[in-house]
C-alpha cells in the first residue's frame, strides 16, 4: 500500500467562480508512481477533477505529468497553476523565490512567483507550433452545432500548439458563444480524426469591463466536453494574436459558459533568448487536502 499526499485544488478562481479541477498528488523519491498507476488514480477520479498533476521534486526542479480519465496529457495549464500556486504559497523556501523551473513533456518551464503583488502564479507556455490547418468554416460549425454565420470570417481559423494542438476558432457575439454546446462524441471523433487536442472559441465581447476576451474550451478527447478554465488553450489564443498582430499589450481572459460568473485567467508577452513567449496566470483555491491510500490497482480516498 502506498500513502500519498493530495490534493483537489481549483484552477483560476479564489472561490467565487467555479474554476477548473485539478487533482494534486505530491510524490516522495520513494512513493513514484508509475504511468500505469497514474492513469488508475485519473480514471478514478473522471467527473470529480478533470486532470491530475503529479509531482516530484529533482534537484532543483519539479518534475510534472498530468493524466485524464482517458490518457496522459502533453501539458496541462490549469494544473500546472493549481499545483505552483499551492507549493509557492505555501512552501516558506519557495516564498520570497521569483522564479523557479518545471520539468514536463514539452521541455523545461519557468514559473515566476507573482503572489505578492497579483495572488497570481504565471507560467511560461511552450514555444508555439503553427501547424498546417485544411478545416473550413462550414466544418466546424457543423460540428459546434452552430449556424456558419455565427463565425466570425474576419479572422481565420487557425491550428496552433502552445503546449496541446488547439483549433482556434473565432464567433461573432458574446451571446453566440455562450450558446455552443456540440454533442461530445461527435466532437471528440471529430478531434481525433484530425489530430486536434482542444476546441478554443472566442469573442472580443465581454460581460466584464476588466477582461479583453471571452473564450471557451472544448476538450472531449480527454473524456469530458468543457475546460471551464485553461492555460494552454489560451496561451495557443495568446501566440495566434502575437502571429495575426492583433496583440496591443498585457490582458485578462474571462472565460466559461456562464456569463455572470466566469473564470479569469491572465496573459502576459515575454521574450526570452530572442523568442516571444505566452505567461498564463491565475490563483487558485484548495477544496481537499487528505491522503490517497494506494492498494495495488484500487484508490481509495479519505
Amino acid at each position: 500500500m502506498k500513502t500519498l499526499r493530495f490534493k483537489k485544488i481549483d484552477a483560476f478562481t479564489k472561490g467565487i467562480s467555479s474554476g477548473n479541477p485539478a487533482g494534486y498528488v505530491y510524490m516522495e523519491t520513494h512513493d513514484i508512481l508509475n504511468g500505469e498507476e497514474m492513469q488508475k488514480v485519473a480514471m478514478e477520479l473522471k467527473g470529480f477533477v478533470n486532470e491530475v498533476g503529479y509531482v516530484n521534486k529533482i534537484g532543483d526542479q519539479y518534475k510534472l505529468r498530468f493524466y485524464s480519465s482517458e490518457c496522459e496529457v502533453a501539458f496541462c495549464g490549469h494544473a500546472t497553476i493549481a499545483i505552483m500556486y499551492d507549493l509557492l504559497s505555501n512552501n516558506k523556501q519557495l516564498f520570497n523565490i521569483k522564479e523557479v523551473f518545471i520539468n514536463v513533456g514539452a521541455g523545461t518551464l519557468s514559473v515566476f512567483n507573482h503572489i505578492k503583488e497579483d495572488d497570481a502564479v504565471f507560467i511560461m507556455a511552450p514555444a508555439p507550433k503553427f501547424l498546417e490547418c485544411s478545416i473550413k468554416s462550414e466544418q466546424v460549425a457543423d460540428i459546434l452545432g452552430i449556424n456558419f454565420s455565427d463565425i466570425n470570417n474576419k479572422m481565420p481559423i487557425r491550428l496552433i500548439d502552445g503546449g496541446l494542438r488547439t483549433l482556434i476558432v473565432p464567433i461573432t457575439t458574446l451571446d453566440n458563444c455562450l450558446s455552443i454546446y456540440p454533442n461530445q462524441e461527435n466532437l471528440r471523433l471529430f478531434c481525433l480524426e484530425n489530430e486536434i487536442d482542444i476546441i478554443h472559441v472566442f469573442v472580443k465581447e465581454t460581460y466584464t469591463a476588466s477582461s479583453k476576451y471571452h473564450t471557451r474550451v472544448f476538450a472531449p478527447k480527454y473524456g469530458y466536453l468543457e475546460d471551464p478554465a485553461t492555460g494552454s488553450g489560451n496561451s495557443a489564443f495568446g501566440y495566434y494574436l502575437i502571429d495575426e498582430n492583433k496583440w496591443e499589450s498585457d490582458f485578462t481572459i474571462e472565460q466559461g459558459a456562464i456569463k455572470t460568473n466566469p473564470n479569469f485567467v491572465k496573459l502576459k508577452r515575454y521574450e526570452k533568448d530572442g523568442i516571444d513567449h505566452i505567461l498564463f496566470g491565475g490563483c487558485a483555491t484548495t477544496r481537499i487536502d487528505g491522503n490517497y491510500y494506494l492498494h495495488g490497482y484500487t484508490v481509495k480516498f479519505e
